[in-house]
């Protein structure tokens, strides 16, 4: 599979990410052949169809990858650029020791100001986002080792199980990757996720944090695609509690 990067260090940004969630040995991830400034040669992964058996076993291998874990919030797969990206949009690789504080101020408010600017969030709708930041939960738990665009598109069911692809990858909680599978949906869901608590059981409540963890990729998809996903952002910002 040869595939064209879309802008700067996007093609360094992704070959990294893979090498570092493959380097974990917990999910099926596309072996990286080579790669340079415009072009990333990698496995290509034959279509399959999702089962029960394979979604469970992509919860494991979840919760297993999550676990290997990652220097700080923020942080970059090792040698990676200090630009990375989530799809087509530039992603901070400014660390944090507080989950809270790192999210609100590197993956929330960046994107706020750039749908402002932009035109796709009026005021009032900022300043929901705004308060709702100042209303995310404390957490306790470490950073893990995160896929950082975990939605459907990028789970390849495969006649050998699921494979992980187009990582923006990164430190982080490991609600915001269970939180984007919620978002765009997943087959198997319950199956993926029961295997996961069985394997790594969530902290109490996690449902109810979905919706913060979802300002992320919502926000993203408002700077790259307007105002079709500024409703659920705003949505996911009043839920947030």
């Amino acid at each position: 599979m040869v595939k064209r990067g879309h802008g700067p260090n996007a093609v360094a940004a992704e070959a990294a990410g893979l090498r570092w969630l493959a380097e974990s040995g917990t999910v099926p991830i596309p072996r990286v052949w080579g790669d340079d400034e415009h072009w990333l040669v990698i496995d290509r992964v034959d279509t399959g169809h999702p089962g029960p058996a394979a979604a469970e076993e992509l919860g494991r291998g979840l919760a297993a990858l999550h676990a290997a874990g990652a220097p700080a919030f923020g942080a970059a797969p090792p040698g990676g650029p200090t630009e990375a990206w989530i799809g087509l949009a530039p992603m901070s690789t400014t660390t944090g020791t507080d989950w809270r504080t790192w999210y609100a101020e590197q993956r929330v408010l960046p994107y706020v100001r750039r749908a402002v600017d932009d035109g796709t969030l009026d005021g009032e709708e900022a300043a929901v986002i705004e308060q709702a930041c100042e209303r995310l939960p404390a957490s306790a738990e470490p950073p893990a080792r995160l896929h950082g665009d975990l939605w459907n598109g990028n789970v390849l069911w495969a006649p050998d199980g699921a494979w992980l692809i187009d990582p923006a990858a990164h430190g982080g909680h490991r609600e915001t990757d269970l939180a984007m599978l919620h978002l765009f949906g997943c087959p198997q869901l319950d199956r993926l996720l029961d295997a996961y608590q069985e394997a790594a059981p969530l902290t109490e409540g996690w449902a109810g944090r979905i919706g913060a963890h979802q300002l992320f990729p919502l926000l993203v998809h408002t700077v790259l695609f307007g105002r079709s996903y500024a409703g659920q952002a705003v949505a996911a910002a009043r839920a947030t509690r």
